[in-house]
């Protein structure tokens, strides 16, 4: 059979899943929060110059590692990082908001150095002739995201493919992102390319605006203690889209859909693209999904197109729900 109830599976602790996530963003260094200078919106907290752009700041740090504190307010600014490991952060989380600016067409961070870490940052109101328009897009290397927010944009993250990297996003919010208007195909809240490993912990999805909500092509995706209220989603699809298939868990989530919807036939869809990576023991545990208020329909919870032995325990779905599908 495709797909095995295993009553005896234990829910992964949530201790355990929140520690996880801290040790992936334990190397941002904080103390550089208090780094920021008065006179300039970014500076380089290792030398403590101050620089008008943000490009500037990239360019100074090189093919080296730097930290760029950045001040609070609005800044119509984006830059590209070609080299090395730099750490973007808010001096105040929350109110330094990158808005409608974006490099190449593309976003208002370029990635394609060896590494980057965002902390504190809110990414707005980014839009593109393309429909691509993103807060980051990750064309190589390691991401590791937390306390930051994406909105009103076509899209959240979205990525190259490398095989060897990885993504951490913690503690994020991404709201009223997505569309289908684009002649080349929906734009997501989150998208991923074929990367090594996506995590998503404790973070929030809502108000989509098109497209999915996570859509990962990365060997293994694990997502987990986060929120997809979809209440308020306009023409939205699935909740989570592993199109190529994905090893790793999906769990302790709170799934709500809409009544808005392009695609209201799966919560969760495994390999509906192809297979490129297995899915056997792909676990799906812990998580609770339901119709919004008023919603009267059938769905499914999960939808597989991998013909892989899902490992699906226990979850609890509200009416309307069936557990499982093969397709």
């Amino acid at each position: 059979m495709a797909e095995t109830a295993r009553p005896a599976l234990r829910r992964p602790s949530l201790a355990l899943v929140a520690a996880l996530a801290a040790l992936a963003v334990l190397a941002i260094p904080m103390a550089a929060l208090f780094a920021q200078s008065a006179a300039a919106p970014y500076t380089v907290v290792e030398t403590g110059q101050g620089y008008a752009r943000l490009q500037q700041a990239v360019d100074a740090i090189g093919a080296g590692r730097g930290t760029i504190a950045i001040s609070s307010g609005r800044h119509a600014d984006c830059a590209v990082q070609r080299d090395g490991t730099v750490s973007y952060l808010a001096a105040e989380p929350g109110a330094a908001i990158f808005d409608g600016t974006t490099c190449e067409g593309k976003a208002a961070l370029v990635l394609r150095g060896q590494a980057a870490e965002v902390s504190g940052l809110v990414f707005q109101n980014m839009n593109v002739p393309d429909y691509n328009g993103a807060g980051i897009r990750l064309e190589r290397g390691n991401l590791t995201v937390a306390l930051s927010w994406f909105r009103d944009s076509q899209q959240g993250i979205l990525t190259a493919d490398d095989s060897g990297g990885r993504i951490v996003i913690d503690r994020s919010t991404f709201s009223r992102l997505g569309t289908c208007d684009g002649p080349g195909g929906c734009a997501h809240s989150i998208y991923i390319g074929d990367y090594g490993l996506l995590r998503v912990t404790r973070s929030r999805f809502e108000e989509g605006r098109g497209g999915h909500y996570v859509k990962s092509r990365a060997a293994r995706a694990d997502i987990a203690s986060s929120s997809f209220d979809d209440a308020r989603g306009r023409a939205t699809n699935y909740m989570i889209d592993l199109p190529e298939g994905s090893v790793g868990q999906i769990s302790n989530n709170w799934f709500v859909q809409g009544q808005d919807k392009e695609n209201y036939s799966a919560f969760i869809a495994v390999a509906a693209e192809g297979k490129t990576h297995t899915s056997t023991g792909l676990t799906i545990v812990g998580n609770d999904a339901r119709l919004a208020t008023g919603v009267q329909r059938n769905t499914t919870f999960v939808a597989d197109w991998s013909g892989d032995t899902l490992s699906l325990g226990e979850n609890t779905l509200g009416p309307g729900l069936k557990r499982f599908e093969k397709r």
